[in-house]
């Protein structure tokens, strides 16, 4: 897949004091809690610290992410709204790829933005920065 289009970009904040983890014979789960901030032309807002980014890797060494976030703020058209963004990507070999790339899903409250983040495809890419953890979004290019 080629990204297109920059969508948004979230700068995200994570609670390393709250992350949670166990290990068991089938594997390792870590969840860790997150919240930050939104900016795009579509929407500007805050990651609810309500996120949590969940790490499942399994016996044979494949770690599924699944992030799940809920945005508030405006809409291009200065409306509140809602983004639940659920955010997935996988792992083999122990590898961390800088950047990431994942498989977003977008559900809004938006009229403005519900067409748009509900029928297209999107590419996510996560790279560690300076400021934190950087996520942008892309339309897949067509």
């Amino acid at each position: 897949m080629e990204k297109g289009k920059l969508v948004m970009e979230l700068m995200v904040e994570t609670f390393p004091d709250k992350t949670v983890e166990l290990d068991s014979e089938i594997g390792h789960v870590k969840m860790i809690p997150f919240g930050g901030t939104v900016k795009s032309d579509i929407f500007n807002g805050i990651i609810e610290p309500c996120g949590v980014d969940t790490q499942v890797t399994n016996q044979a060494g494949v770690r599924h992410m699944s992030a799940r976030y809920m945005l508030t703020g405006k809409d291009a058209d200065g409306n509140d709204c809602h983004i639940y963004l659920e955010n997935n990507a996988w792992f083999t070999n122990g590898e961390r790829p800088k950047p990431w790339i994942s498989t977003p899903k977008f559900i809004t409250d938006s009229k403005k933005l519900a067409t748009y983040l509900h029928t297209n495809q999107f590419i996510g890419e996560g790279m560690r920065v300076e400021e934190g953890l950087r996520i942008r979004y892309y339309e897949v290019a067509r």
